[in-house]
């Protein structure tokens, strides 16, 4: 009988801590319920304000062009290397033209021939010797004949392919000896000291964009760093589809960091205006509505239903809900009821300790507020039988088995 009263005085002290410690916790959760919350408020006021409108964009060359050949024939030499930056008129890659060579000197000696023979006529025309009508002849004659020599000096001039502006080369697509034809690609040319930006923006910008407004650009290949431009066209279409116009930013790329078919993100900035601005983390989203807490005269916070517009670093427009001179809570919104008084503190003041769930048998409360430690019985303290209880049973999360007591 005795193991049996020792657990059962063991229980009873269990049980009671564990009821001490949930009334001292709905003690505290019920005295605290007029106490102020520490929040961080601010009053609401009217501030310079942009809009931005943020896309995609696609770059492209100022001038772009994908060289090919004019004629069907071989390459004999190239003049150029990959990457290589070129001026207009500059020789990329010459074809051979042997056939061609042959028939300019037939052709050149046909028209000095017309030629000579064309001055003998007009000499004996002066004289009256021959008609006017063979004079008239042989001056048709030696024009065919020299348009025959333009002719073929044209063919000559498309067997060398020339650079058509000034820019940068791309991969080279031929090597001497290959044939080529009209359409093959021997290189791309960019001229990419200016580069253009295309990027889509909604019709509903439409009224507020403009040329010359100021762009920011951004590409994932330079972290931190920012290209400025400006926007130097607006299309006259709006695509049917995505209800959006293209808009064109000209950049200048006196570095030549962006390429054609980069990804860039833009920044079109609007002219500045007034606007009531408010920090972004003041706002509370539940579903579709927003709404921030509103700080009465008597100091007690309620809910009041906004209309956000644009948000950028950190802030957010409201159009609806608040006005002027409005103060509103910042930070600390989460601990909130409607009515509840507040008090202008830090967060971390209105924060309680977090206590840590443990089991009721270790005599603490799991729930939220203070942590009731269990006292465990003082070594050498007797039970309520007056006998002295041994290690094992003076630890109530860990029960002397009954095997171990009857050993006792």
């Amino acid at each position: 009988m005795r193991p049996h009263f020792r657990f059962g005085a063991i229980g009873a002290l269990v049980l009671s801590l564990a009821l001490a410690a949930c009334g001292n916790n709905e003690a505290a959760q019920g005295g605290g319920g007029d106490r102020a919350v520490p929040v961080t408020t601010e009053q609401v006021r009217m501030r310079p304000w942009n809009d931005t409108v943020q896309a995609l964009g696609t770059v492209t060359a100022r001038e772009s062009v994908t060289v090919t050949a004019k004629v069907s024939e071989t390459v004999t030499d190239v003049h150029f290397d990959s990457g290589d930056r070129v001026r207009a008129g500059d020789p990329l890659v010459t074809l051979s033209g042997q056939a061609q060579q042959a028939q300019l000197r037939e052709a050149q000696t046909a028209a000095n021939e017309a030629t000579q023979l064309f001055r003998r006529q007009d000499e004996l025309a002066a004289q009256q010797l021959i008609a006017r009508s063979s004079l008239d002849a042989q001056r048709a004659a030696r024009d065919a004949a020299n348009a025959r020599v333009a002719q073929i000096r044209a063919q000559l001039a498309d067997r060398v392919v020339r650079a058509p502006f000034s820019g940068v080369l791309g991969l080279r697509q031929v090597s001497p000896g290959a044939l080529v034809t009209p359409g093959t690609a021997i290189a791309t040319l960019d001229d990419i000291d200016r580069v253009y930006v295309d990027f889509p923006v909604p019709e509903t910008a439409l009224a507020v964009l403009g040329e010359g407004q100021s762009l920011r650009g951004t590409a994932a290949a330079y972290p931190g760093r920012t290209f400025e431009g400006v926007v130097s066209t607006i299309d006259s279409r709006v695509d049917p589809a995505t209800r959006a116009v293209t808009v064109r930013g000209d950049f200048a790329n006196a570095e030549n960091l962006l390429r054609p078919g980069m990804l860039v993100q833009i920044v079109l900035s609007r002219p500045e205006r007034e606007a009531l601005v408010i920090p972004e983390i003041a706002i509370v989203q539940v579903g579709s509505r927003s709404y921030v807490w509103r700080v009465g005269e008597d100091d007690t916070a309620t809910q009041a239903t906004v209309v956000v517009g644009a948000r950028r670093e950190g802030l957010a427009e409201v159009t609806e809900g608040l006005v002027p001179g409005d103060r509103i809570v910042v930070d600390g919104t989460g601990k909130l009821r409607p009515g509840a008084l507040i008090e202008e503190g830090t967060v971390s003041q209105a924060e309680p300790p977090a206590a840590s769930p443990v089991s009721p048998a270790d005599g603490r409360d799991s729930g939220p507020g203070r942590a009731i430690p269990a006292t465990p019985p003082a070594a050498g303290a007797s039970n309520s039988d007056g006998e002295q209880p041994d290690e094992d049973a003076a630890a109530p999360q860990a029960p002397a088995q009954p095997e171990a007591a009857d050993r006792d």
